[in-house]
């Protein structure tokens, strides 16, 4: 029961990590396995190769946390392979009702995080404004077209990945900012193994060096890191508002005219926004269901 539902979770976060804008690093927050997750990446290194040949290879699965890894990641994997067709098709016949629920999803996860920190002080306050703004700037920032060539895919997956495991920054929306979204989930969808294996090369070197950084904060400034990943995740909503005006367009590997640069707006009274409320209420209460999941 506990690997399905660590297997439930990494589904969940993959999921998250398709939408640009969302990231996989709030869900496992929510669900509370996000400091066990840096620290088992973390013990990847020499020292599990040593104690693979001086002991075995059991007592290396043991020192690397390999079952959570291997659950998790599976879930992840499965996630990314079999519903990136179906958020892409959400995304573009049902943009707002999607962007309505990740709203309130991430918005519940910003409370969520803020209570890990029991006393704030100048310095949170500070690091929770600084992380909104660096947050609300990616967030508004316009997207770019690049080439992507070899050298220039190894290097997205090192910096996508590092967004996917930072809560409020999204990797699917750092490869947005790029240009490399579309040719990164056209290579996921029709199992493109070039560009796959690229990416997951550099995934894994940007995941093995900054896992190890975000570990040692926690570990060492555990308040300041929970404000700064709080304003990552307020400044993100900028990115995740539902309304927006399409201002430029662009046609997408399929033939297909999709936004490409697009403003917040508000809502005008409909049915279809009252259904969007109530979307970003589901997603508030979906994570104080995880909440209380991951308590029990």
């Amino acid at each position: 029961m506990k690997h399905l539902w660590l297997f439930l979770k990494g589904l969940a976060m993959g999921a998250a990590d398709v939408v640009p804008g969302v990231s996989g690093g709030t869900i496992a927050f929510i669900t509370g396995i996000y400091t066990e997750l840096l620290d088992s990446i973390k013990s990847i290194n020499l020292n599990a190769l040593n104690i693979l040949f001086r002991q075995g290879p059991a007592a290396a699965w043991q020192a690397i946390n390999g079952t959570f890894l291997l659950v998790l990641g599976s879930g992840i994997l499965i996630a990314l392979l079999s519903l990136a067709r179906v958020i892409h098709y959400l995304l573009m016949h049902y943009p707002v009702w999607v962007w309505s629920f990740f709203f309130g999803l991430i918005l519940a996860s910003c409370w969520h995080i803020s209570k890990q920190i029991p006393r704030w002080r100048a310095a949170e306050c500070i690091l929770l404004l600084a992380g909104a703004v660096i947050a609300g700037w990616i967030s508004m920032a316009s997207p770019t077209q690049t080439e992507p060539t070899p050298v220039i895919v190894l290097l997205a997956g090192s910096i996508a990945i590092c967004a996917m495991i930072l809560p409020g920054i999204s990797g699917s929306f750092i490869l947005l900012l790029m240009g490399l979204y579309g040719p990164v989930l056209g290579a996921v969808k029709s199992l493109d193994l070039t560009i796959i294996g690229l990416f997951a090369v550099g995934a894994v070197a940007g995941l093995m060096a900054f896992s190890r950084i975000l570990s040692w904060l926690l570990h060492h400034y555990r308040s300041a890191t929970f404000a700064l990943l709080s304003g990552f995740m307020v400044g993100s909503l900028v990115k995740v508002w539902p309304w927006k005006e399409t201002i430029q367009t662009r046609i997408n590997s399929h033939g297909e005219e999709v936004p490409f640069i697009q403003s917040n707006i508000l809502p005008v009274m409909a049915a279809e926004t009252g259904l969007a409320c109530l979307l970003a209420l589901a997603g508030i209460l979906m994570v104080l269901l995880m909440e209380k999941i991951a308590r029990d």
